[in-house]
């Protein structure tokens, strides 16, 4: 039987060089590998997963894995996503996408990608700054935060990306840490066996450009913060008000999902041939 390492190994690509290029500390390793022991877990063909990645440090992880892999432009990962799952509605179709990437050049693309509820499970893996370009200012980053671009602290209202998802009507959302592998590995096989627009997002640390500027220490004291502020969903209504404002819930936020819309527009197309066919020779 194979061991855990031989079946990692086997959904990576060895021509590329290792350890990869992210920083030590950085949660996008522990996603890379509970995306590949959820793949695996489902028993999914690697020729049948496509993973569609972003620019900044989340882009780099599709470069690792031997799927069907597209390394696409900043903010558009869903769109491209969107014509794969289009053109072959067999495809599992990933992506993942980083908190900047995915909701402030990308939000245009990730608001109407949940509204037309297309098949495909969107991973963003936030971790509050642009990590790979200097440490900038992100949609995410909490009130207060010291970037490169707000050294006087971040004076606008973050975005919540579950509430983001279930606003705009996906039908499943939910949210982990890189601190609960166990609970990302369980999310993550649900939302790539639901249809429709699944939406799983990680809380994932950077050490480097976030931790250094805003009072961590060590990449440790990162991840003892999401062990200590991450509360279970169900839990979190029992919670005083002062300690959910010092926390946030992880877990799964909606579970009702319905057919996709790659489903609905090939049901609309063949309706419409059996209405009117075809001339012959065309």
């Amino acid at each position: 039987m194979a061991t855990v390492t031989e079946r990692i190994h086997e959904y990576l690509r060895h021509n590329k060089k290792f350890p990869h290029v992210l920083c030590p500390g950085c949660g996008h390793g522990i996603v890379l590998g509970s995306m590949i022991r959820s793949v695996h877990a489902l028993g999914l063909s690697k020729d049948d997963v496509v993973l569609v990645a972003g620019i900044g440090c989340s882009g780099r992880v599709a470069v690792y894995v031997d799927f069907n892999t597209v390394h696409t432009c900043h903010g558009r990962a869903l769109t491209v996503a969107t014509g794969i799952k289009l053109a072959n509605p067999r495809l599992k179709v990933l992506t993942v996408m980083g908190d900047g990437d995915a909701l402030a050049i990308g939000g245009n693309h990730f608001i109407h990608a949940v509204r037309r509820n297309i098949g495909v499970t969107a991973l963003v893996l936030n971790n509050s700054i642009y990590g790979m370009t200097g440490g900038q200012v992100s949609p995410t980053s909490p009130c207060g935060t010291t970037t490169t671009t707000t050294p006087l602290g971040q004076l606008e209202r973050p975005f919540d990306v579950v509430e983001l998802g279930l606003a705009c009507g996906a039908g499943y959302v939910a949210r982990a840490t890189s601190m609960h592998a166990l609970l990302l590995d369980r999310l993550l096989q649900e939302a790539l066996s639901r249809p429709g627009f699944c939406l799983v997002e990680v809380i994932s640390p950077c050490p480097t450009q976030y931790g250094r500027k805003n009072g961590f220490k060590t990449a440790v004291e990162m991840y003892r913060w999401c062990k200590e502020r991450a509360v279970q969903r169900d839990r979190w209504d029992t919670l005083s008000k002062e300690r959910q404002a010092e926390s946030f819930p992880i877990g799964v936020f909606r579970d009702a999902t319905q057919a996709g819309f790659e489903e609905r527009y090939y049901a609309a197309c063949a309706a419409a041939q059996e209405k009117r066919p075809c001339p012959p020779g065309k």
